[in-house]
């Protein structure tokens, strides 16, 4: 599969939820909390991780000394912050998956069926 096509499909943990109720957008919404949960830290870690080599790969980098450039430190901080900034969206993201549940069930609880109550576990039998 190209590049091109593989980031153009669907992701499989929310395509796959079929919107046939209620549980599907709480599922829908739970999967798609988790995956920006998942995407934000692992921004996180590898804008760390960024930082590290591009400090180590070109500190003292003979064309970035030729020019007169800002140091690598600054250079380095300027694009992982982009990264980070990523990560903060991805968290923002998450949460207005919670708050697109919690408009759902605002907007349409008065018609949605009532759940049935839980059957009640039997107590632990002492004689048995």
């Amino acid at each position: 599969m190209s590049a091109e096509k593989a980031g153009r499909s669907r992701i499989p943990e929310l395509s796959n939820i079929p919107w046939g109720g209620p549980t599907a957008i709480t599922e829908y919404a739970k999967a798609g909390r988790a995956l920006c949960r998942d995407l934000g830290e692992e921004f996180v870690l590898g804008s760390d991780e960024l930082y590290a080599v591009l400090i180590r790969s070109f500190k003292g980098h003979p064309i970035l000394a030729v020019f007169g450039a800002p140091d690598v430190r600054l250079r380095a901080r300027r694009v992982v912050r982009r990264l980070k900034r990523a990560a903060d969206l991805q968290r923002g993201a998450g949460v207005e998956l919670v708050k697109f549940h919690a408009q759902f069930r605002k907007e349409f609880i008065d018609i949605l069926p009532q759940a049935k109550p839980a059957a009640r576990k039997p107590e632990f039998n002492w004689n048995g």
